[in-house]
């Protein structure tokens, strides 16, 4: 048997995280067992405008270089791979069902059945259909279509039995079809359920496993009637927990964006983007923020780093092994290691992921990811000099591993801007260069002295910084704090030397007049 399996998404112009989680499962077993990955769009909704709304879900996957083996763009043997463009599937899948009487069409009114629904809620009981259409006769049935009655297919639920599935995670589940309604197949205007339009499509592509997430455990009995109805093989199934928020049980959900922006562990995430996104031309909205994986991207995290930490949402190799590439996955990824319980996206973690993969780039990997997003910014013109490149790798080679993910560049913008322009830590200016007695004075003979220092390398600097200190019989404390703020508008940055030598002599004398003209007319 050849392992297939496939991922459904809706077109919604984005790719939640939760469900790139179940995608990479579905992704990782179909390559364990060399079998098949298959895409398939669930566009029954009619969207408007399709392209615009796919064209982000499939970039993710090629983003996360999940490709996939048949589907939108690249075909294959038994599309097409749209439901909105099944529909003849559908209505023949249902003619046999209703010709073998494994279905029947239902004429009831929508009244009717409100009115059975509040009788058994009235007398306690579990609500059941009651099936007056499949008392009625041939001449009966044949005078409702006549007049235009609406009607809906149902498939005909055997009452008398249990269903049961073993599935890969949950174990043994089992649900007594005594309690199920006929389930609508078929709405009156012809279109498909959820539940009759993924068996169906799922036994047109020969799907070997349902790998999906355990909200769908609920559907999976009137899915197995409807194999069983369709005389269908019926696949493995292995229903994942969820993804929830940071720190919590709830599952992870854009319409809770508000709340996740007090949740303390997700803060980061949210100080980045409100730090990071404006700087781009980019907003947290609904289709880019932290519970989407276009976030992650568009703020410069690795793909690896995002790959590993979905991989470990609810799934482990053992209690040791953290770092994980895609081929290592693909090696030992199994469904009996998948736990039950809900697993939350944990921050930290994928920041330590981040970390570990950035560690493996090359420089100049880093410098290119960073140069991009300093033209995004405006801060680097394009196209891209030769001076400016060696600038900017001379700045990430000082920044080192402060720069967390590639975003974090824009952030020390004060390399960039012009010295009038510069932007100062208001609290940190008071704090370093105001307040102190001696601050101010000390800055402006260090300025003086400066100007005769014959070299600008951190070296040089340095050395000159330690024989101004000891002539003026002051502590490095004393100024060093100071320095920093003057020239960078901030508290902290990378080493103060290397501070000064990117910004060379010309600029930093510039900024320490600056600095003092503005501590002075306080």
């Amino acid at each position: 048997m050849t392992v297939r399996t496939r991922f459904a998404p809706s077109p919604t112009g984005y790719m939640h995280i939760g469900g790139m989680r179940t995608a990479l499962f579905n992704w990782l077993w179909a390559r364990r067992h060399g079998g098949q990955f298959i895409l398939r769009i669930d566009d029954t909704d009619k969207v408007r405008n399709l392209d615009a709304a796919l064209q982000p879900i499939l970039h993710a996957f090629r983003w996360l270089g999940l490709e996939w083996d048949e589907g939108p763009e690249i075909g294959g043997p038994r599309g097409p791979y749209f439901q909105s463009q099944r529909g003849e599937f559908y209505a023949a899948a249902a003619a046999r069902l209703l010709a073998s009487g494994a279905a029947y069409r239902d004429y009831d009114t929508p009244e009717q059945i409100k009115a059975d629904r509040e009788a058994a809620e009235k007398e306690k009981r579990p609500y059941i259909t009651v099936r007056r259409s499949l008392e009625l006769s041939d001449a009966q049935r044949a005078a409702c279509e006549a007049e235009g009655r609406p009607s809906v297919v149902r498939l005909l639920v055997p009452r008398d039995r249990k269903v049961s599935v073993d599935d890969h995670v949950r174990g043994r589940v089992e649900w007594d079809c005594g309690l199920i309604p006929d389930p609508v197949i078929l709405r009156s205007d012809g279109s498909p359920l959820y539940n009759f339009a993924t068996v169906v499509d799922d036994v047109a592509f020969e799907i070997t496993h349902v790998i999906r997430a355990e909200e769908h455990l609920t559907n999976t009995a009137v899915q197995l009637l409807i194999y069983e109805a369709l005389q269908a093989p019926t696949p493995e199934f292995a229903h994942i927990p969820f993804v929830a928020a940071p720190g919590t049980t709830r599952k992870l959900s854009k319409r809770e964006l508000g709340k996740y922006r007090t949740n303390p562990q997700f803060k980061r995430m949210f100080d980045v983007a409100d730090s990071v996104l404006p700087r781009l031309g980019l907003a947290c909205d609904d289709a880019l923020n932290p519970v989407m994986v276009a976030f992650y991207e568009e703020v410069g995290f690795l793909p690896e780093a995002v790959l590993n930490a979905l991989a470990r949402l609810g799934w482990s190799l053992d209690d040791r092994t953290e770092y994980m590439s895609r081929e290592f996955l693909v090696e030992n990824f199994s469904l009996d290691r998948v736990v039950k319980g809900a697993a939350a996206l944990d921050p930290d973690k994928l920041f330590a992921f981040q970390e570990h993969w950035m560690g493996q780039r090359p420089p100049e990997v880093k410098v290119e990811r960073c140069l991009a997003n300093l033209v995004r910014a405006g801060l680097v013109a394009a196209p891209v000099t030769a001076e400016s490149r060696a600038f900017v790798e001379r700045l990430v080679a000082a920044l080192g591993e402060r720069i967390k993910v590639f975003s974090d560049i824009v952030g020390y913008d004060e390399y960039f801007v012009a010295d009038e322009d510069l932007r100062y830590d208001d609290k940190a200016f008071e704090k370093r260069i105001m307040k102190p007695e001696r601050a101010l004075p000390l800055l402006t003979s260090y300025r003086q002295s400066l100007q005769e220092c014959p070299s600008f390398s951190a070296a040089d600097l340095e050395t000159h910084l330690r024989t101004f200190i000891d002539a003026q019989g002051v502590g490095l404390a004393d100024i060093v704090h100071a320095i920093r703020v003057a020239t960078t508008g901030k508290p902290a940055g990378p080493g103060l030397f290397d501070c000064l030598e990117l910004l060379g002599r010309d600029r930093t004398l510039h900024r320490l007049d600056l600095a003092i003209a503005r501590a002075s007319a306080a």
